[in-house]
């Protein structure tokens, strides 16, 4: 059996502490002990980015980290995005373009988009596929995920400009 360690973290705004096993890795923690599940499981390698979360507004691969070395540390979800019963501007702009396809790379896709419009990156075409390269969709509908992430961009670097 391993050790067993605390961990203290912020999730969504909201402070956590749990004891788990050491070689916890946080997307279990996230799953099991915090009961969210839009982080999805999928290929466990740090390939797809179906378990892509937000680490002090940093996109991590939440399958290839414990949940140890989150400790102090602040995790944006796929959950932590909409407020008070409004989707937040990526989800919309996903809606909008209708890339919302299985769903199941959904919320690494949005997060991705959401880091890159905090670090104020506005790419589009093949620069914005480079960039979401560690993000798979098996359901191969890319266009309008790509569309609706230049549009969410477009639409973050419109409101810095007025802001």
């Amino acid at each position: 059996m391993s050790a067993r360690v605390t961990v203290a973290l912020r999730v969504n705004g909201r402070a956590y502490e749990r004891v788990v096993e050491s070689r916890r890795l946080l997307v279990d923690f996230l799953r099991h002990e915090l009961q969210l599940h839009g982080t999805h499981v999928g290929c466990e390698q740090g390939v797809c980015g179906a378990c892509t979360v937000l680490l002090d507004g940093e996109p991590v691969k939440s399958c290839l980290m414990l949940a140890p070395q989150a400790h102090g540390h602040s995790i944006t979800t796929v959950e932590g995005l909409a407020g008070r019963g409004e989707l937040h501007a990526v989800q919309q702009a996903f809606r909008d373009a209708h890339a919302l396809q299985c769903g199941y790379c959904t919320p690494g896709f949005l997060l991705a988009a959401v880091a890159l419009a905090d670090h104020g990156v506005a790419l589009e075409g093949a620069a914005l596929r480079e960039e979401l390269a560690g993000n798979l969709c098996r359901c191969t509908g890319y266009q309008n995920i790509v569309e609706a992430i230049e549009r969410y961009l477009r639409q973050a670097a419109g409101g810095r400009r007025d802001g």
